[in-house]
């Protein structure tokens, strides 16, 4: 059977070259095998990495995805966005001083130029280049995740709506898939929020948003997580007025609250109106435009926009997926699993969204990984024992690992915590970027890291060093005793080694010391 065919917009000639690969539409479905080792259920990362290996080792492997290859990380959610994020950072930096906010470059986030960064002229200039390179690279990247090569991996790959008829076999467009041992990565989806009236007009989520061509004059997004304060400042620097209406006392609630009020106050200067606590009662579509009323500090007010966008959180894909034939328990938060990602149902595990709270790709692709060796190696790998790192991106980013303080607390840690501020720190000092810090907590009287904080230009990139560290049991001591070049960013991770060595120095210790300097001359 052929594939139906799917249609990205706008049908222009990077998104066809996109849905080419992610959804061919004149592919056909194989002959399916008497039985499969595995079968896998949905086609983003978790369910790609779980093939991949599989069928790289030997097995027989059948892929069924309803959509895009790919997934929300391929084509909704951390390649457009961050392709989105590059583009409006360089108009950010070539905009004159005085502009929108903070002067240009202030930020140091990227020299002014490159692609997508066309003039940094009027309000909105740059956007439709940014979302025509943003298209491009996607449809450039998509071929790693396509049909074909998937098919060349020896991964039977069917194009179409799968649902479990039994503990052991699914369906998917007519055709049955016997299967010894399944995965399920189907991910998640954009919650929409019950607000009267927000269904009766036009909202984008993070599936739709990539679709625009033109900037919108106004912007509110709904929700400050990760996903809305990124595109907040995004939409922001391009020079939409855009306005975050979210239920939280702060943004970004599940971070440090130093960290978030970092970023709050980044956002706000790039000209974002943060309406924290507030709650939207009504929505209704006026004169073109679409009002929510929403009420915030005691007060209601009107806000008026061409673009509403929904960042309120996310559901899990499970609906439709005959998941109780096959005796998979679920919930609104997903599918249930235990340590070693074992649904309910004996030879069935799920990875990814559909299935966890860190809903990341790198977290999706790790679990696959532990959910294939279990699966059909008899392994006995455990999801805890993964150290998942993850950051916002917006400008200064946020990224974090492990545990937070307040979280280590409650595990029964006794914590010792070390901050250090990016002010003190040669190349931040150099570039603009003073106000960020490195926060690590620690198992007290000892180096052991139980978890860190770190704001700055680039901190998804350096995290890595402090994830590292937690993964192989290295103590901040060695993260200290590891030669950095100067001047880098770097550098904080020596300064908080220090930071613990002096406070290691008792006045005991230290009255030892200078006795022995006395005698010793």
């Amino acid at each position: 059977m052929s594939a139906d065919r799917v249609v990205i917009l706008p049908d222009d000639v990077h998104n066809r070259e996109l849905v080419g690969h992610v959804h061919p539409p004149d592919w056909r479905n194989p002959e399916p095998r008497d039985r499969y080792h595995l079968v896998v259920v949905g086609a983003g990362t978790g369910g790609l990495v779980s093939a991949a290996i599989a069928a790289g080792l030997g097995a027989k492997v059948a892929m069924v995805e309803r959509h895009l290859m790919g997934g929300d990380c391929l084509n909704f959610g951390c390649v457009p966005s961050k392709a989105v994020i590059s583009s409006a950072r360089r108009v950010h930096a070539a905009r004159p001083a005085g502009t929108n906010g903070r002067p240009g470059g202030a930020g140091g986030t990227g020299a002014a130029g490159g692609a997508g960064a066309v003039s940094g002229g009027g309000a909105g200039s740059d956007f439709p280049a940014a979302m025509e390179r943003m298209r491009r690279l996607r449809a450039g990247i998509s071929p790693i995740d396509g049909a074909s090569r998937f098919a060349g991996l020896g991964v039977d790959v069917f194009l179409g709506h799968g649902e479990f008829v039994a503990p052991d076999r699914l369906r998917v467009n007519g055709d049955e898939l016997n299967f010894r041992r399944a995965i399920i990565a189907t991910g998640a989806r954009a919650a929409l929020i019950p607000v009267p009236g927000l269904g009766d007009v036009d909202v984008y989520t993070n599936e739709t948003i990539f679709s625009l061509t033109e900037l919108p004059p106004r912007l509110v997004v709904i929700g400050a997580g990760p996903i809305g304060v990124e595109l907040a400042q995004t939409f922001a620097r391009f020079g939409s007025r855009v306005t975050v209406v979210h239920a939280d006392a702060h943004p970004l609630p599940r971070d440090d609250r130093d960290a978030a009020a970092i970023v709050t106050r980044a956002i706000e200067a790039d000209g974002v109106r943060v309406l924290n606590s507030a709650a939207i009662r009504k929505a209704r579509r006026e004169d073109g435009v679409t009002v929510l009323e929403v009420e915030h500090d005691g007060e209601r007010e009107e806000l008026a926009s061409e673009a509403v966008l929904v960042a309120a959180g996310r559901a899990p894909n499970v609906d439709g997926m005959g998941l109780e034939a096959a005796g998979v328990a679920h919930d609104r938060t997903g599918i249930r699993v235990d340590d070693q990602l074992r649904t309910t149902a004996k030879g069935i595990y799920a990875v990814g969204d559909v299935a966890s709270k860190h809903q990341f790709t790198h977290a999706a692709d790790h679990q696959a990984r532990i959910a294939v060796q279990n699966a059909l190696f008899f392994g006995r790998g455990r999801a805890s024992r993964l150290v998942i790192p993850w950051a916002t991106y917006t400008d200064p980013e946020v990224a974090h690992v492990g545990l937070h303080r307040d979280e280590a607390i409650a595990a029964g840690h006794d914590v010792e915590t070390i901050t250090i501020h990016f002010d003190d720190i040669d190349r931040a000092i150099l570039e603009g970027e003073k106000e960020g810090f490195l926060r690590v907590h620690l198992k007290e009287g000892s180096d052991r890291i139980l978890g860190a904080t770190l704001v700055c230009a680039h901190a998804g990139d350096m995290i890595g060093e402090i994830t590292l560290a937690m993964t192989a049991g290295l103590g901040l001591g060695k993260l200290g005793a590891t030669i950095h070049p100067y001047p880098t960013r770097s550098d904080i991770f020596a300064r908080a080694a220090n930071a613990w060595r002096k406070q290691k120095l008792t006045p005991t210790v230290e009255k030892a010391f200078r006795a022995f300097f006395r005698v010793f001359k």
